[in-house]
């Protein structure tokens, strides 16, 4: 009858209606192979270390960088070294904070004259070098750095500045670590595809500044897991966009809206506590009870600070019926990430073969 029907149709009115069942065979055939594909949301604040751990997803799954992706990040990290020092410099005279060398004065004047958006050469980095060095050393500087939950200083700068004389020679080739170390901030989205045991994996990495959140809704169809990453070290700081809410409040906040949303009631949210080195090392001579006064136990001891964030985090999710997977990372060690990686992919995937049966 269809046939019978078809044969009575202009010549352009039969072109229309093969085009269509064209297509609608095109969305049957892509919507079966988004039922095989894994997508994964990286979600948290700004500066948890989301587009470090999609670093790494291709470092572990044989994409490593090569000598000219690596020198592709040579300029963010100029820049990441410069912006950091010229941040410590400034908050050292707001800190009224006495420098040990007098000579470091004009070197941090050197600093404060870095004004730069185009990328940088190693022979413009390198006169840079003397003042970084002098200014690294200096105990007017560590005594700032000491101080830097008061003001916005990237994670990363210590590291690149510790390394100062490897980063300014001029035939500087960045490490791996480098590369992973650098920061850059996530603007718009980001998405990386490995395969696993024959399954497509899609990570997608979406800017986590205020800012940037609303780009999240657009990433949301067909989400099989979401990791949020917690910067668990940035309980005494500070927005960069604010300046005034705790990062670990704000965190919790975006939690909570991401876990107990209707729209994930079947998507296994896993939770990592990320920058644990980082952590370790600010408990040593800073007490989290002075930032969250119903923290009980020992401030000092690791375990009974991320006791308290689980809980913290815990907290605010409805429905609790639902185990709370959570692990606690550091996104620049490969093989900490690569371990729990492999313990967190087993139950993504178990996770999407149940939702497949039940197709």
């Amino acid at each position: 009858m269809a046939y019978l029907f078809n044969c009575c149709l202009p010549e352009d009115a039969k072109e229309a209606a093969r085009r269509s069942r064209q297509i609608d065979r095109q969305l049957a055939q892509e919507k079966r192979n988004l039922r095989q594909e894994i997508k994964i949301l990286l979600l948290g604040a700004g500066e948890s270390g989301k587009s470090t751990f999609l670093k790494q997803m291709r470092i572990i799954h044989g994409e490593d960088f090569t000598e000219q992706d690596r020198l592709s990040f040579r300029p963010i990290i100029y820049h990441n070294i410069l912006k950091g020092m010229k941040i410590l410099v400034e908050a050292r005279r707001r800190l009224q904070i006495q420098l040990e060398n007098p000579k470091n004065e004009d070197f941090g004047h050197q600093v404060l004259n870095y004004h730069r958006s185009s990328e940088f050469t190693p022979e413009e980095f390198n006169p840079y070098s003397e003042a970084l060095k002098s200014l690294w050393r200096d105990s007017g500087i560590q005594a700032t750095v000491k101080r830097s939950n008061e003001f916005q200083l990237g994670d990363s700068v210590p590291y690149f500045l510790k390394n100062i004389d490897t980063v300014g020679a001029l035939g500087y080739m960045p490490s791996k670590d480098d590369v992973l170390h650098s920061r850059k901030a996530t603007r718009g989205v980001s998405e990386y595809v490995i395969d696993i045991k024959g399954v497509p994996f899609r990570f997608v990495d979406v800017g986590g500044q205020r800012s940037q959140r609303q780009k999240w809704f657009q990433c949301f169809d067909e989400v099989t897991s979401i990791l949020f990453l917690v910067s668990s070290s940035a309980f005494d700081q500070t927005l960069l966009e604010d300046r005034v809410t705790n990062r670990l409040v704000e965190s919790v906040n975006i939690f909570d809206t991401i876990v107990n949303n209707r729209c994930f009631r079947n998507v296994s949210v896993i939770l990592f506590f990320n920058k644990t080195d980082l952590l370790i090392q600010k408990i040593k001579h800073r007490s989290i009870k002075n930032y969250f006064d119903k923290f009980e136990g020992d401030p000092h001891k690791l375990e009974d600070v991320q006791n308290f964030m689980v809980d913290l985090f815990n907290s605010v999710r409805v429905d609790k019926s639902q185990e709370l997977y959570r692990h606690h990372t550091t996104a620049t060690d490969t093989k900490n990430i690569k371990v729990v990686f492999n313990i967190v992919k087993d139950t993504i995937l178990t996770r999407h073969i149940q939702d497949i049966m039940q197709i």
